[in-house]
C-alpha cells in the first residue's frame, strides 16, 4: 500500500506499524513466495492497448499492472481469461498453488468439506465445532485459533459464537471496493477475451485523490451477459457483438462502511450501501471511461447495469481500543489470549488498492507475532 492508505489506517486504528518503513520487510517476505510479473508488451491484447492509448489521448497517467501469475504460456497462444474463476493450468499464484502447497509438504493437516459453525472459549480452552456435508458435527480442540475466513466468514462465525457480547464492533466496518464495468463497442474486432486478463492500471495522482482507479479487465461471456442491460432480442444482439467490445472498470475506495449481521438461522445478513461520496467517486471514474472510449473510436458505450463488491474487508478491525476494534496490534482478539486473526477482516478501512499483497504481508507479520508470544 502507499503512504496514503497506511497513514489512514494508523490514524484510525492507533497501530504504529502502519507505515512504509515498518511494513516494507513484510511486503518483501510476501513477494518472495509468489511470482509477480508485468505482462510483456507483445502479449497485451487490444483491450489493453485501447486503455493505454486512451490515457495518452487524455493526458492521464497509466502504468503496467503487476500480476501474481507464472507460466501462463501466452507465447503458445494461451488466452483463457479465466483468472476470475481459478486457473486450469495452475499459473495463477493462488493460495493452493503457493503457501498452502508448501504448508502441506511440511505436515499441515487440511480438513475439507467441513464448515466451522461455532467457536467455544472457556478459560483459554478452545473448541471448534464443524459441520460436514451430511450434517454431522465434529469438535476440534485447539491450542491456538487463527481466523482467516474473510470479512463475512469471520464475522458470521464470531457472531454465532456470541463474542460480540464482549466485542461489540464485530461485524461493523465492512468495506468492499465497489467496482463497475463499462464497455466500448468498436467497428473492428477487439477480442478482449483473448490474451492476458489484465495489463494496465491507472497511475494518476488525481484519480487517487478523488477515490477511484481504473483498470482494463474482462470476464467470461456468462459474466458479461449479466452486466449488459436489456432482455431478449436486444440483449442477444449485444452478445453477438462480444468480440467487438473493450472493457474498463472503475474501482472506488468506499467511504461508507456496512455491517454484517446474522439471522435466526445463523446466516449472514449484509447491509452495505453507497453514500453520496461513494456515488460521486463512481460517477467521476465512469465519466473518464466514457472519454477514453470516445477518444479511441468507440461507436457505442454500454455501462454495466450493476456493480460488483470485490475485496471484502473489515468486520474484525485491528486497533488499540477494544471498544472501537476487535483485534489488537499483536493480531490477537481483544481479551482472548489464543484467538488470532490474519486476513483482510482486520483492515480498518478501504485502502483503494488491491489488498492481496497486503493480506499476505500482514499474515506473515501475524505468524511472527503468534510464534513470539507462545
Amino acid at each position: 500500500f502507499d503512504k496514503d492508505a497506511l497513514s489512514s489506517w494508523k490514524e484510525v486504528s492507533g497501530v504504529d506499524f502502519f507505515n512504509i518503513e515498518d511494513m516494507a520487510p513484510w511486503y518483501d517476505k510476501a513477494e518472495s513466495e509468489i511470482a509477480i510479473q508485468e505482462i510483456p508488451a507483445k502479449f497485451r491484447n487490444k483491450n489493453a492497448q485501447i486503455f493505454e492509448q486512451g490515457f495518452k489521448n487524455l493526458g492521464y497517467e497509466s502504468a503496467p499492472l503487476r500480476r501474481a501469475q507464472s507460466n501462463c504460456h501466452l507465447e503458445e497462444g494461451n488466452c483463457c481469461i479465466e483468472c476470475l474463476n481459478g486457473c486450469r493450468i495452475g499459473s495463477k499464484q493462488s493460495t493452493p498453488e503457493t503457501v498452502l502447497k508448501r504448508a502441506l509438504e511440511k505436515g499441515l493437516s487440511l480438513v475439507s468439506g467441513v464448515e466451522v459453525t461455532q467457536v467455544v472459549e472457556k478459560a483459554g480452552d478452545l473448541k471448534v465445532i464443524g459441520k460436514d456435508k451430511k450434517g454431522g458435527h465434529t469438535t476440534y480442540r485447539a491450542k491456538n485459533l487463527v481466523l482467516s475466513g474473510g470479512a463475512i466468514g469471520n464475522a458470521r462465525l464470531l457472531l454465532n459464537s456470541g463474542f460480540d457480547k464482549k466485542l461489540p464492533r464485530i461485524g461493523h466496518d465492512f468495506y468492499c471496493h465497489p467496482q463497475f464495468m463499462s464497455f466500448g463497442l468498436y467497428e473492428e474486432k477487439i477480442d478482449s477475451h483473448q490474451g492476458a486478463f489484465q495489463a494496465f492500471k491507472s497511475d494518476d495522482k488525481g484519480f487517487r485523490k478523488n477515490g477511484f482507479k481504473l483498470e482494463n479487465v474482462y470476464a467470461g461471456p456468462e459474466s458479461i451477459a449479466l452486466l449488459f442491460p436489456g432482455f431478449g432480442k436486444t440483449h442477444h444482439q449485444s452478445m453477438e457483438q462480444l468480440s467487438h467490445f473493450a472493457c474498463i472498470e472503475v474501482c472506488t475506495r468506499d467511504t461508507n462502511p456496512g455491517q454484517i449481521k446474522v439471522n435466526r438461522k445463523g446466516k449472514a445478513l449484509i447491509q452495505k450501501v453507497q453514500n453520496k461520496e461513494d456515488l460521486s467517486r463512481q460517477a467521476k471514474g465512469t465519466k473518464i471511461i466514457q472519454e477514453i472510449f470516445a477518444s479511441t473510436g468507440a461507436k457505442n458505450i454500454v455501462h454495466g447495469k450493476f456493480g460488483i463488491g470485490l475485496h471484502l474487508m473489515g468486520c474484525c478491525t485491528i486497533g488499540t481500543d477494544p471498544q472501537k476494534s476487535v483485534i489488537d496490534p499483536e493480531f490477537r482478539m481483544h481479551g482472548f489470549k489464543n484467538i488470532f486473526c490474519a486476513d483482510s477482516s482486520i483492515f480498518p478501512n478501504a485502502p483503494g488498492i488491491n489488498p492481496s499483497l497486503t493480506i499476505m504481508a500482514l499474515s506473515k507479520k501475524a505468524a511472527e507475532s503468534i510464534l513470539r508470544n507462545q
